[in-house]
């Protein structure tokens, strides 16, 4: 039995085809090896772009770091958050004052950020209208497009304008659903850049990282 069992193998030995100076068993060696070299340089090359160019990851597809605005890079100013929409009239009237008011406080670290919600109210028609409303108005602090993580982050939007008066510490300290005069704004902003408010029932704000909008 160990016999035939040694001749078979000298019979496989003897008739196993050499290529290149290689048994079968070393060229499988040669081709598996081939075969993760490929591989991984196919890897490498396809990994190997830009990685500053902008990809098809949701949220914000098509957006770069530099086209969004995040709430949470705003930590240290008082910051007024306007939800609004461009066919909204009692939003357009409160336009003025909030333009007024980032010029009276520009140099006191206070920002005013516009959410526009165009994009998801009446199906969308007034989305092309607020780059072209926002040049008309000159409006002259940051607008962005609103989704729907940032409206219900907000606790879900029932009316525009609402409008949220955030501190330096990132924390809400007043929300208005209607329209506010330039003056309240003022009076809030002073009290809490000289730290003269209640603040034991402010609560933390949701961070938002939406698209800005560019003036036409």
């Amino acid at each position: 039995m160990s016999q035939k069992n040694r001749k078979i193998g000298k019979s496989q030995v003897e008739g196993e085809k050499i290529v290149f100076g290689l048994n079968k068993k070393q060229r499988s060696r040669v081709y598996t090896v081939l075969f993760f070299v490929v591989v991984l340089v196919l890897f490498i090359t396809n990994n190997s772009g830009d990685d500053s160019q902008p990809g098809p990851f949701p949220p914000n597809y098509n957006q770069t770091e530099s086209d969004l605005l995040k709430l949470s890079d705003l930590r240290g100013k008082v910051v007024i958050v306007d939800f609004w929409a461009t066919w909204c009239a009692p939003c357009r009237e409160g336009i003025p004052d909030l333009i007024a008011l980032k010029n009276e406080f520009k140099d006191k670290d206070v920002e005013i950020v516009g959410i526009s919600v165009d994009a998801l109210t009446k199906s969308g028609e007034t989305a092309a209208d607020v780059a072209p409303f926002m040049s008309t108005f000159k409006i002259n602090y940051p607008i962005v497009r609103a989704d729907e993580n940032a409206i219900y982050a907000f606790g879900g939007i029932q009316s525009i304008p609402t409008t949220f008066l955030i501190n330096k510490s990132g924390k809400v300290v007043a929300k208005y659903e209607t329209l506010v005069s330039k003056e309240t704004y003022r009076e809030h902003i002073n009290k809490i850049l000289n730290n003269n408010y209640d603040s034991t029932k402010a609560t933390l704000a949701p961070n938002f990282n939406l698209p800005l909008i560019e003036a036409k």
